[in-house]
């Protein structure tokens, strides 16, 4: 098998997908329906697992290059993400409601049934820490070193005993954030760090958490469809049909817009990230998306001396929607001497992908 092989899971709410990434690429990937309830969700994950260790071993792998014999046992570390409340050290996930899961040792089956020891993580804890190894502008080219103690992206180097930080934001049926420090994923006393959808921001519209006003009733996928629902529809692109002259919906890309700006904008002022990366279902809305998120922030500076200072537009921008980040991000969870990996192109980005190869999957 190759040098350094990591086996990363993100298992969905609708979509579980495995990844074997090593020497700076996706070796091989698979995606199936997730399963429901404890028992299924580790059961697809497993499938999908030796699935892709098989077809690393067989030389058909992702990226068609040639692959050698192994198993789990032969990969430098394994790591799993998925909804809910996921705490690293016990292994266990808690409340993944929309998979079924109540309670479910992770990382207990998970080591089990593959033979080996399993990281777990958040899913959008650990699409942060994806986002971190690809996107974050010190990566490219850097060491063990360079995000270490004392080095330029690493605790108490020059960015202060943090190290560098990189927002992640997660636009997806609902509104989730993370930050990761110096290659560290902020959690927080409870792991409830970065949940900003929930923050009050005005307005009469319930939130599932039971509050009303919350910033995710006006900056998720949920939102959108409240305010823009697609029964009936012909169009399904929200900016698509505005542009083509459907006010309803051109009001619910307004508000969208806006709310995902200020998510953003209370994302950089608390965390004080060189870049935030927005991810998620909505960003498959692409450059239409990013460009009204930054004209809202372009907006908001003009209005304030100190918010232009921030040069927030210019911070922020969008992961192509085909990369498996919160895969790639589990991959690495057990890898903090990893070298930062090479950049990833986003939209908005001059730069193409360089050196990091995410080749089409596989789904069944």
């Amino acid at each position: 098998m190759t040098a350094e092989p990591r086996l990363g899971i993100d298992i969905g709410g609708t979509k579980t997908a495995v990844v074997l990434v090593a020497d700076g690429s996706v070796r091989a990937m698979r995606s199936a329906p997730s399963g429901r309830g404890a028992s299924g969700v580790v059961d697809v994950a497993v499938r999908l697992a030796r699935e892709v260790l098989a077809a690393e071993a067989r030389g058909v792998g992702a990226a068609g290059g040639a692959g050698t014999a192994g198993g789990a046992a032969d990969v430098v570390s394994v790591g799993a993400c998925m909804p809910g409340l996921v705490d690293p050290v016990s292994g266990v996930a808690r409340h993944a409601v929309n998979l079924g899961v109540e309670s479910l040792d992770l990382a207990g089956e998970l080591s089990v049934r593959l033979g080996v020891p399993v990281a777990v993580e958040n899913d959008v804890k650990a699409a942060a820490l994806g986002a971190w190894r690809l996107r974050a502008p010190w990566a490219e080219g850097s060491t063990a070193a360079d995000i270490g103690p004392g080095g330029p992206g690493g605790p108490g180097g020059p960015a202060g005993p943090g190290g560098l930080a990189l927002a992640y934001l997660n636009l997806g049926t609902g509104l989730a954030s993370a930050v990761v420090r110096g290659g560290v994923v902020v959690r927080g006393i409870d792991g409830a760090a970065g949940e900003i959808g929930h923050l009050p921001v005005g307005g009469d519209a319930p939130c599932t958490c039971g509050q009303v006003g919350c910033l995710e009733t006006v900056a998720s996928g949920s939102a959108l469809a409240r305010l823009w629902p697609v029964a009936g529809r012909r169009a399904t692109n929200p900016f698509a049909a505005a542009a083509a002259g459907d006010a309803l919906a051109a009001a619910a890309v307004d508000v969208l817009c806006t709310g995902v700006g200020l998510a953003v904008q209370l994302l950089a002022l608390a965390s004080g990230a060189e870049r935030v990366v927005v991810g998620g279902g909505l960003a498959g809305l692409g450059a239409p998306l990013l460009g009204g998120i930054r004209a809202d922030l372009e907006r908001r500076a003009r209005s304030s001396r100190m918010i232009d200072a921030l040069g927030l537009p210019d911070r922020v921008e969008l992961l192509p929607a085909d990369v498996p980040v919160a895969a790639l991000g589990a991959a690495w969870l057990s890898a903090p001497d990893l070298p930062g990996a090479p950049r990833l192109a986003s939209v908005g980005s001059p730069d193409g992908l360089n050196g990091v190869t995410v080749p089409g999957e596989r789904v069944g």
